[in-house]
């Protein structure tokens, strides 16, 4: 099981990130008042009931809990879940369908992102997360180019290896890591494995993971040694 971690909330942002454990045939409450709540099943099993309503919780699957709301969740196996919090402050996107509960990777189709790379969507306005989007992004070996992202993001790497490449330096990724990517920072996330990299981003505003810049200038300012 990877490491747990704590990315919190800082001044600026509307994002916290955890890894939560839930002991098999315990039961744990999601849900905050101000706040919407992301997750995502690493591991385990269980059952999530919202509303009167129940959905299975099983691994590459995610779940949606909204301001206000409390999901109890009750584990058939041991859990482990990525659990995202989204402040109240974060700027609205337009619903653009209906509201889901429960989504998985192994029912959405991947879309292409920067170079190579491809993502899923698990939640995002399309499902009635309108404060953030949650995804999975599939990486091949190698890096992409420098680019930037309007939005504020936090990412867990669920198995390695990879090398976060920024403008003060790069740290390496293995399992279980995660790291802050603030609006405007100039990155790449690099695999650094022979075989395809999975990430688990959440990131607010919410919009298409696909929104990568760089501009002329800072294209020149960021090189890597070859």
């Amino acid at each position: 099981m990877p490491p747990a971690f704590d990315v919190q909330a800082i001044d600026g942002s509307e994002l916290a990130l955890e890894i939560r454990g839930v002991a098999a045939h315990s039961t744990v409450e999601i849900g905050e008042t101000a706040s919407d709540t992301l997750l995502y099943v690493s591991d385990g099993s269980g059952t999530l009931s919202l509303d009167g309503g129940e959905q299975a919780l099983r691994p590459r699957s995610a779940a949606l809990v909204v301001a206000g709301e409390t999901a109890s969740i009750e584990a058939d196996t041991a859990l482990e879940l990525v659990v995202a919090t989204v402040g109240g402050d974060a700027d609205l996107h337009a619903p653009m369908g209906p509201r889901e509960v429960v989504a998985s990777l192994d029912a959405a189709d991947a879309q292409q992102a920067t170079g190579a790379r491809s993502f899923q969507i698990l939640f995002g306005p399309h499902n009635g997360s309108t404060r953030a989007t949650l995804f999975a992004g599939f990486i091949p070996p190698g890096r992409a180019p420098w680019h930037y992202h309007l939005y504020d993001e936090i990412v867990w790497v669920p198995e390695g290896p990879g090398r976060l490449h920024l403008a003060e330096g790069d740290e390496p990724l293995g399992a279980g890591a995660a790291f802050r990517l603030r609006p405007r920072q100039v990155h790449i996330v690099e695999n650094a494995g022979a075989s395809e990299m999975t990430i688990i981003g959440v990131f607010t505003p919410a919009g298409s993971p696909s929104a990568a810049y760089l501009t002329a200038d800072v294209a020149a300012e960021y090189r890597l040694a070859e």
